[in-house]
């Protein structure tokens, strides 16, 4: 019997899954392929979790759900919405914890740093798809129907990430190559190494402070410019080339990939200073974010 189950094989379902095992537990995690690690302690189960009946059946026993699914981006608000929802039906089902991934969509461009209690004013699709994920699970946790809470991360950095940066200005740089930015090159990020996602996301699901709120997750504050200087030392690069990729950039990579087509509702966040305030995470649970050079050596 697994004692949590991890749905969705992404780098930071993976790094959990791997996390909890690491730790004794026996691990379940669910994806479409039923691909993930070799692990002693980790069960492959192949199933789409938008089946909730074979879900809650999948779930049955374990005490902690952790959902770190994701549908193609560009369908996120379309796609995102019922896969939730059946998760969430089926973890309740089942008695289990739920412990959502999250990211920082929901916010809206602030004059300082967001923190959980920065009010969620999405005025873009997918920020409202994710505000919208997380009020259904919360008004759930309200209800007494089981037991919520979500861990919210930046741009990715680390083994197997996806991210702006990964896609765009990481190969380049490490080619000696000419990259181009999505946003302000020299605008502070908020990035988030996928260890430290994976290990807030262990450390909420197994303390009684956590629930039926949300966490931003450790996250490593530096500009593109920072990272990709970082990386071309790791990797005996010349010094970084970087220009702003401009809307008609983006439009045009978006007649091959429809990926690229939606960065341009999310420029705000790239365009200018985006901060976080991580300070609950770090004084509740003592965890700090990784060094912007161990997020990039891995």
């Amino acid at each position: 019997m697994a004692e949590s189950v991890v749905i969705g094989a992404g780098a930071t379902g993976i790094a959990t899954a791997e996390q909890l095992a690491d730790s004794g537990q026996q691990v379940r995690l669910v994806t479409r392929s039923g691909s993930g690690p070799d692990h002693p302690g980790i069960e492959r189960v192949a199933l789409d979790a938008g089946r909730t009946e074979e879900l809650a059946e999948a779930l049955a026993g374990a005490d902690t759900v952790f959902n770190a699914a994701m549908t193609a981006y560009h369908t996120w608000p379309e796609t995102m919405p019922p896969l939730f929802a059946s998760i969430l039906a089926a973890t309740e089902r089942a008695g289990a914890d739920y412990v959502m991934l999250g990211n920082l969509y929901a916010y809206r461009q602030s004059t300082g740093p967001v923190s959980e209690r920065t009010p969620l004013l999405p005025h873009t699709r997918k920020g409202k798809a994710r505000a919208e994920l997380w009020r259904q699970a919360e008004q759930a946790h309200r209800d007494g129907r089981l037991r919520v809470t979500e861990v919210r991360a930046g741009q990715y950095l680390g083994r197997g990430a996806v991210s702006a940066f990964t896609l765009l200005v990481a190969p380049r740089v490490r080619e000696g190559e000419l990259a181009l930015v999505h946003g302000n090159p020299d605008a502070v990020h908020a990035f988030s190494f996928v260890g430290d996602v994976a290990s807030a996301l262990v450390a909420v699901s197994r303390d009684e402070r956590t629930w039926g709120r949300a966490w931003n997750a450790p996250v490593i504050a530096a500009t593109v410019r920072e990272a990709a200087e970082a990386l071309a030392e790791l990797h005996g690069a010349p010094e970084p080339r970087l220009e702003s990729l401009t809307e008609r950039d983006l439009t045009l990579l978006s007649l091959s990939e429809p990926l690229w087509r939606e960065f341009i509702e999310t420029s705000y966040m790239s365009d200018r200073p985006f901060r976080v305030d991580d300070s609950d995470i770090r004084d509740t649970f003592g965890l700090k974010p990784s060094t912007l050079r161990e997020a990039l050596a891995v």
